[in-house]
């Protein structure tokens, strides 16, 4: 797969089936929590906050998305997802843009996102991108953690210019 010949779009709820296993696939990684990342009924709630962005392929296969919301003047974006077989080859980077984006066409001046503390590589990988982190946060998982193990959100932000 070529990265140009991807188009990113706003995603439908004609586009829930594609969205659901792409996320879980991508998140599968998130071995410390029980269950899959989302289904039919928690995509459902999500799309009603915000949006997703969904890239896809010439062909018409979904192959990365991200969850979009505006509160005011700052953007959130979270629940990015590449297909791990298309993983490295700059798409979290093509979604990241793209959200950021989507934020500036809606007046945002600033984009918040939220990491996992067990996910470790994630605050340097998002740093890269002039993300910086602001604080913590109480993690409130839409499943639950897996007994024994201690989360909390890393809260990250970047100024859009």
């Amino acid at each position: 797969m070529i990265v140009s010949d991807i188009k990113i779009r706003t995603a439908t709820r004609d586009d829930a089936p594609a969205i659901i296993p792409l996320v879980n696939a991508a998140f599968v990684v998130e071995d410390f929590l029980e269950g899959t990342r989302t289904d039919a009924e928690r995509l459902a709630k999500t799309m009603e906050t915000g949006e997703f962005l969904v890239a896809e392929h010439d062909s018409g296969k979904l192959v990365a998305a991200v969850y979009v919301e505006v509160n005011g003047e700052s953007g959130y974006f979270g629940m990015l997802a590449v297909d791990p077989s298309q993983q490295g080859l700059g798409l979290g980077r093509k979604m990241i843009d793209a959200a950021e984006n989507y934020f500036r066409a809606a007046g945002c001046q600033w984009v918040d996102i939220k990491v996992l503390s067990l996910r470790h590589g994630l605050p340097e990988y998002y740093r890269q991108f002039g993300y910086v982190e602001t604080g913590s946060e109480e993690f409130h998982p839409s499943r639950p953690l897996k007994p024994g193990v201690e989360c909390h959100c890393i809260a990250m932000t970047k100024r859009l210019t």
